[in-house]
């Protein structure tokens, strides 16, 4: 199974529809790091991403972006066999 990683705020319609999508696309389990509530979650995400808005999504080790460019991956086709590659 893959390992999906969501930073996410607490209050984010971005997330939420980020979320709905990736299980619509079959992913159980979303580790979400909140970082309203934990700034070493925060650091970690400015650090790993370079962007400060949320969500910022990671399929396995590769970094999609935010929920934009998951939906643009999703449009091209290309999320669902990230998804199934990622899960290898």
């Amino acid at each position: 199974m893959i390992t999906v990683t969501m930073y996410s705020q607490q209050v984010c319609p971005f997330c939420d529809r980020a979320e709905r999508l990736l299980r619509s696309r079959g992913v159980e389990e979303i580790n979400k790091k909140m970082i309203d509530r934990d700034l070493a979650a925060r650091q970690e995400m400015l650090l790993r991403t370079g962007r400060r808005t949320v969500p910022q999504i990671y399929l396995g080790q590769t970094h999609v972006g935010g929920f934009d460019d998951l939906v643009e991956l999703d449009r091209q086709g290309k999320l669902t066999p990230l998804l199934a590659t990622a899960s290898q």
